[in-house]
């Protein structure tokens, strides 16, 4: 993201996949980026959107096969990446990369975009035809297609977190901790684009938590923040970037690339939560129509506390970790984001002091109280009370804090004038100087020729904002979304984790004394008991068995009602029960444990996967690691009637037939 110069904020670059992400930085409004003000932009895959902003990253799973690695090309837009680099104003957003872009032939085992082969996991592990979910593999492609590309907008964050969402899904469909699926998921770091990879789906959700904060920072650096309501639209985004960002890095452990990493996501969050102190300063410049010795000390403070959060930031860009990685460009906008703001203080302080006063406009009591705490020290043989008294005397302080600002305004031309990309921003250029000559003006103005006194040092002024910064953590449920997969069953039984076995068609003909069985609960319908010697036991129905089909219908997610009534509308010839029951080789406690999800949190509705609700854990939430619950005592003593019914005592929510 580039750092904003007084009037124009930056972007971060995205990252693209191949897997990764990839830049793009969009200039705020009318104004060309002047600093890397955003975290990572979005980077597309041409290079007029890359040219803005460092780096990208881009999964390029998502067309190509996840199952072999990917040649890497050079990427587009990412050769100002190396040296000073380019300080696109954004956060790089990590972005898929076409397969075309990556030169790989298309397959068979291709054609599923980097995800597991998913039609021959259907056939093997839920022992269905996988031909017959084409449609949710090709709705899932082209959602995964759709969100290499989101447009700078709500609508494209709602599509990250459409996909991010997705994502939960097919976690629970597809990955389990017993079985692999193989699947790598190539990103590229958005900053290098050198490619990266890992097994984890997880990644693949850093991944896009990633861009969906670059996404943020792109939109909070192209307001207009010459009004009121830009700027209040930058600070959310800007928050919200930072929310995802901080996010991730408390989330998110051992990540291959140095974009991911904790000391990398600390210092673009610093960074966000600068850009909101910064649009901060701009709407109480905006709003300040008077020139009072208020209203000066206020600007002052806001501006010092501006340049305190961008030196916090580039000390971050030096650590030993940091230093080698950010863009060049980068570092030397915040450098002279903090010296210019600095500058902006002391003038505002110098302005305070010895501009002129309406009467009757402050009294000696308040612009004393007003100064109290504006000082961090003041040093000399005189008392703040004997400065403000006298008009020499605030003078000298005035003067002071001029040559102070005179002195940081030079330093920031001279940093500015080190970078290449800085010195192409003409209007970053013009707003330095500019600046710079305000003060010089002002300082020649109260310099008199026969003051051979040395002007003394200025007073350090102390930092204060009256609105800090606030870290908004992404909210998920915003967006709601259905499960792709959905048809293949409630995702409290019929999930990866579950292993079935092969699935069996018994024909059950019903006799005097009924079907000799006896269903429990609906989506599905378990069979929860059979009577000895009855239809049910000698056609081969078992304790355990799920209802998945009656005569041909679908009943996986039929209410207990429906399946007895199309098992009590049954022809002479009797009924087709579509059974599947939990392999063998799995524990009576895994067992139990599935029953008791399906039990308990039934999927008829959609629940959100990740969201901000209170006291929810975002282990939870993100799922990066899998942590096998131990079933307690109670729990286990709770489903120990689920595989040993007495009939003298059927439940309430079981029915013998």
């Amino acid at each position: 993201m580039c750092l904003k110069s007084p009037q124009g904020v930056g972007l971060v670059p995205v990252r693209r996949s191949f897997g990764r992400r990839h830049a793009l930085s969009a200039a705020r409004g009318q104004q060309p980026q002047q600093h890397p003000k955003g975290l990572r932009s979005f980077r597309s895959d041409s290079a007029q959107q890359t040219a803005a902003s460092p780096s990208s990253h881009q999964p390029a799973d998502q067309q190509g096969d996840a199952h072999e690695s990917r040649s890497r090309e050079p990427l587009q837009g990412n050769n100002q990446q190396q040296g000073e680099g380019d300080c696109g104003s954004g956060a790089e957003l990590r972005q898929l990369q076409p397969a075309a872009a990556q030169g790989r032939a298309g397959g068979a085992q291709q054609q599923h975009g980097g995800l597991p082969d998913r039609q021959d996991f259907i056939s093997e592990h839920y022992r269905e035809d996988g031909t017959l979910y084409e449609k949710e593999i090709q709705d899932l492609m082209e959602l995964r297609q759709a969100m290499r590309t989101p447009s700078r907008n709500q609508a494209g964050l709602e599509l990250l977190m459409e996909y991010y969402n997705q994502l939960y899904y097919l976690d629970q469909r597809f990955f389990s901790a017993h079985k692999n699926p193989g699947v790598h998921f190539h990103w590229y770091d958005s900053l290098t684009g050198v490619p990266s990879s890992q097994r984890a789906l997880a990644f693949e959700k850093g991944s896009v938590l990633f861009n969906i904060g670059a996404l943020y920072t792109q939109i909070g650096a192209r307001q207009d923040r010459s009004a009121s309501a830009g700027i209040d639209t930058a600070i959310d985004a800007f928050q919200r970037a930072a929310g995802a960002f901080n996010y991730l890095k408390e989330n998110f452990s051992n990540a291959p690339s140095l974009d991911m990493s904790a000391p990398s996501l600390s210092m673009l969050v610093r960074l966000m939560v600068a850009q909101v102190q910064e649009c901060v300063f701009e709407r109480i410049t905006l709003g300040t129509q008077d020139t009072g010795l208020t209203s000066q000390l206020h600007l002052a403070q806001e501006a010092a506390q501006v340049s305190d959060v961008y030196l916090l930031v580039q000390q971050t860009m030096t650590q030993p970790l940091m230093k080698d990685y950010v863009p060049f460009s980068w570092a030397s906008m915040v450098q002279v984001k903090s010296e210019h703001f600095q500058a902006l203080a002391h003038y505002h302080a110098a302005a305070a002091l010895c501009d002129p006063v309406s009467d009757g406009e402050e009294c000696e009591e308040e612009v004393e109280k007003a100064f109290l705490s504006f000082y961090t020290n003041l040093s000399g043989s005189q008392t703040l009370s004997q400065i403000l008294q006298d008009a020499e005397n605030r003078r000298k302080l005035g003067k002071a804090h001029l040559r102070h600002a005179v002195m940081k305004h030079e330093e920031a031309i001279r940093v500015h004038s080190l970078c290449k990309i800085l010195r192409k921003m003409d209007i970053l250029q013009d707003v330095l100087s500019q600046t710079h000559k305000r003060s010089l003006d002002k300082y020649l103005e109260l310099d008199r020729e026969d003051d051979f006194d040395e002007t003394a040092e200025a007073p350090e002024i102390r930092a204060q904002t009256h609105q800090k910064p606030e870290i908004t953590s992404p909210n998920f449920c915003t967006v709601q979304v259905t499960d792709i997969f959905q048809r293949l069953g409630p995702l409290s039984v019929f999930c990866a984790r579950a292993r079935w076995g092969p699935a069996r068609v018994i024909c059950l003909q019903r006799r005097e004394g009924g079907l000799g069985l006896t269903l429990r609960g609906d989506s599905p319908v378990l069979v929860a008991g059979v009577v000895p010697g009855g239809c049910a036991e000698e056609a081969g129905l078992r304790e355990g068995d799920y209802i998945v089909a009656v005569d041909g219908h679908d009943c996986k997610w039929a209410k207990h009602g429906e399946v007895v009534h199309m098992l009590k509308g049954c022809s002479d010839r009797g009924v087709e029960v579509s059974v599947v029951t939990l392999d063998s080789h799995h524990t009576q406690v895994e067992r139990k444990s599935i029953m008791l999800s399906h039990c308990s949190e039934k999927e008829n509705s959609r629940q959100c996967p990740l969201g901000g609700a209170k006291g929810q854990s975002s282990a939870s939430l993100l799922n990066w690691s899998r942590k096998k619950k131990k079933e307690g005592g109670g729990v286990a003593k709770k489903l120990g009637s689920t595989f040993s019914l007495s009939f003298g005592n059927l439940r309430d929510t079981e029915t013998m037939y």
